[in-house]
């Protein structure tokens, strides 16, 4: 059980990373919309998909901090 819970140090560098693809996520959604590019709005919109699929996963580990338990 306790290997399945994250440190301290853990569940906080989770959450920086967290955060870094949030911003990351919100700064292409938003370009997106001033962008007149279709190439360039076609690489936003795949990062936005990854970043989504991204930030789903860290989700994952960051339900095994010591702080939600």
């Amino acid at each position: 059980m306790e290997g399945d819970i994250l440190a301290l140090h853990e569940t906080m560098e989770t959450h920086e990373i967290l955060n870094f693809k949030t911003v990351c996520l919100l700064k292409s959604k938003l370009m997106q919309g001033i962008c007149f590019d279709n190439e360039l709005k076609a690489l936003m919109e795949k990062d936005v998909k990854q970043s989504i699929q991204d930030i789903n996963e860290l989700l994952l580990f960051y339900k095994k901090s010591q702080l939600l338990q």
